[in-house]
């Protein structure tokens, strides 16, 4: 079962995890809605300042990965935003894992 990072979701933050998690059966998936840090961007700033919901921080662990290169993995998670990304989502900074790089890098036996 996944652990999931939870606060008040907007509209965008539920349908990414929401989407995340039936496309990448994640073991761990946390959203960070670091919009508020981009409000000032001249993007940001013609849209009104966006809707709260433009920029985001995503971490994922899944065996979905495996086999997968960094690229190929963002390719996965931005073909699974589609929607999102055309309609106001402006940007992802994505750590994307597998629970086998993870134990790796925490040196879990």
């Amino acid at each position: 079962m996944a652990t999931l990072s939870t606060s008040s979701s907007g509209p965008v933050e539920t349908s990414i995890r929401e989407k995340l998690m039936t496309s990448l059966q994640p073991s761990k998936l946390t959203i960070t809605n670091d919009s508020h840090l981009h409000r000032h961007h001249a993007a940001m700033r013609a849209q009104g300042g966006g809707n709260g919901e433009t920029h985001f921080s995503v971490q994922v662990i899944s065996d979905a990965f495996k086999g997968k290169n960094t690229v190929q993995r963002h390719r996965m998670i931005y073909a699974a935003l589609t929607d999102e990304l055309s309609q106001g989502l402006h940007a992802l900074s994505l750590s994307t894992k597998t629970p086998e790089e993870v134990q790796k890098a925490t040196g879990a036996a």
